[in-house]
C-alpha cells in the first residue's frame, strides 16, 4: 500500500523533511485555512503542492485531501445551497486539473473525533487519546445540561458521572471542554457551552433518517462530476460510532456504510476504512466491513483501539487493540493485487499510521493531539513490518 502521512501544513509542529524520515512519501493534508463552503482555488492548491514538492530530494506528494470540507447548512439541508454545491463542485475541478483526485470526508454533525482525555498515561510515562463514557455522561448531562440526555446513559454510567461532575474544579470542567473540542480539524475555533448548545439547537428534530437523506442528496450532487473527473471519495466513518450529544451518526456500521455506498453506486462513492472509527463499536468485524466493501475501500486510516464494557475505549497500540490489524491488512493488500491484475491504474491503496501515542520527546510538543510524530512512526513501522511479511507470504509485490 501507499505510505502516507497526515501532515496540517506550514503550522504543524511536524516538518516535512522529519516526514520524509518515517518512510512515508505521500502527504495527507488540506487547505485548513479556507472556510467551508469556499472555493479552493488552482493557486492556493498549488501553492501547496509546491510546498510539498519543494524538496525534490524527499520525494513527497499531495496524495490524498483530508479533507474537502461539507457545510453545516448542507448536513442540515438548511435554506438554498446551490452556491454552495457549486463552490464545491469547482473545487473539486480544481483539485482534478492539480492532478489530485482522492477525497477523504466526514459527514458528521458538529464534531469530527470526539475524546474525553488527550493525555492517557500508558506504561513507561507515553500518553494516549481516550474516550470515558463517564466524563463524557458528566459533560453532557451536567455542564451542556442538554435536554434528555440522562435518557441515553445507564444508571451505574450518570451515578459516576454525577460524582464526577460534583467533585470536578473549575479546571477540570475547562480541560474537558477543551478535550471534546479538540476534534475539530485544522486551526478552526472551538465552541464554548453556549456555543455548542447553539450548534446542538441547529439540529434539533434532525433523525438519522433525515441525515442520512441529506448525504444522499449530497452524493447525488457531486459523484456524478467525480466520475467525470476520475476522483475518488472516500467517507470516514463516526468517531465514536455512537450518537453523541444528541446528534444522529449514519456512518457507523456495516449496515450505514452499505447504505452510503448503495445511494449512488458508483466506484467514486467510496470508503475510508478507519479501523479505529469502526473498531470502537462492539459489534463490527472490522475485517468482515473491509472485506465487504474492498473495492469501495479508496483510504485506510489504520489505528486501534481496545475497548470497555461500558463503551470507553482508548487509542492502543497500532497491533495490540482488539482488531486483528494482520487479518485487516491481509484482506487490502488482497484487494490491492486483485486492482492490480486488472490493470487498474489507481490500484494502490493509500493508507496512513493514525492516532499515535505521545512517546519519548514527543511528550509535551505542540502536536496537534493524536498527531505526534514518534507514535506514528512507531505504527508505521509495525504495519509495514505486517505488510512486507504477508506480501512475502503470498508472493505479492512488496508495494
Amino acid at each position: 500500500m501507499e505510505e502516507t502521512w497526515r501532515w496540517f501544513g506550514p503550522r504543524d509542529a511536524v516538518r516535512l523533511p522529519q516526514i520524509r524520515q518515517t518512510g512515508a512519501r505521500g502527504i495527507v493534508t488540506s487547505l485548513h485555512d479556507i472556510p467551508y463552503g469556499e472555493v479552493w482555488s488552482v493557486e492556493a492548491i498549488e501553492e501547496r503542492k509546491a510546498l510539498i514538492a519543494e524538496d525534490a530530494s524527499l520525494g513527497l506528494r499531495w496524495s490524498v485531501v483530508e479533507s474537502l470540507p461539507i457545510h453545516e447548512r448542507i448536513k442540515l439541508n438548511e435554506g438554498d445551497q446551490t452556491a454552495l454545491f457549486d463552490n464545491y463542485r469547482a473545487s473539486m475541478r480544481n483539485l482534478a486539473a492539480c492532478g489530485i483526485k482522492t477525497i477523504c470526508y466526514n459527514f458528521m454533525p458538529v464534531l469530527d473525533w470526539t475524546r474525553t482525555e488527550l493525555a492517557w498515561p500508558t506504561p513507561g510515562g507515553g500518553r494516549a487519546l481516550r474516550f470515558g463514557i463517564v466524563e463524557f455522561a458528566a459533560f453532557d448531562c451536567y455542564m451542556l445540561e442538554r435536554p434528555g440526555a440522562e435518557a441515553e446513559f445507564s444508571e451505574a454510567t450518570l451515578a459516576a458521572a454525577k460524582a464526577w461532575a460534583q467533585r470536578a474544579s473549575e479546571a477540570d470542567k475547562e480541560k474537558l471542554l477543551a478535550n471534546i473540542m479538540a476534534g475539530l480539524p485544522g486551526a478552526y475555533d472551538r465552541y464554548d457551552i453556549p456555543g455548542l448548545r447553539k450548534m446542538l439547537d441547529r439540529y434539533r428534530g434532525v433523525t438519522p433518517a433525515i441525515l442520512r437523506e441529506n448525504l444522499a442528496r449530497f452524493l447525488r450532487e457531486i459523484i456524478p462530476l467525480a466520475d467525470e473527473l476520475g476522483m475518488r471519495f472516500a467517507i470516514h466513518p463516526d468517531d465514536p460510532p455512537r450518537p453523541l450529544m444528541g446528534l444522529p451518526r449514519i456512518v457507523s456500521n456495516e449496515a450505514d456504510i452499505a447504505f452510503i455506498l448503495g445511494s449512488v453506486d458508483s466506484r467514486a462513492n467510496g470508503l475510508t476504512l478507519c479501523s479505529g472509527s469502526l473498531g470502537a463499536g462492539p459489534t463490527n468485524d472490522v475485517p468482515g466491513i473491509a472485506r465487504r466493501f474492498a473495492e469501495r475501500i479508496h483510504f485506510a486510516h489504520l489505528r486501534n483501539v481496545a475497548k470497555d464494557a461500558d463503551g470507553s475505549f482508548m487509542e492502543a497500540d497500532h497491533l495490540d487493540g482488539d482488531t486483528d490489524m494482520v487479518a485487516l491488512v491481509s484482506v487490502l493488500l488482497e484487494e490491492q493485487e486483485r486492482r492490480r491484475l486488472a490493470g487498474l491504474a489507481d490500484w494502490r491503496i493509500p493508507m496512513r499510521p493514525d492516532h499515535g501515542h505521545e512517546l519519548l520527546d514527543d511528550i509535551g510538543k505542540p502536536t496537534h493531539p493524536g498527531y505526534p510524530i514518534i507514535g506514528r512512526l512507531k505504527g508505521l513501522a509495525e504495519l509495514r513490518g505486517v505488510m512486507r511479511a504477508v506480501s512475502s507470504a503470498k508472493g505479492w509485490p512488496l508495494a
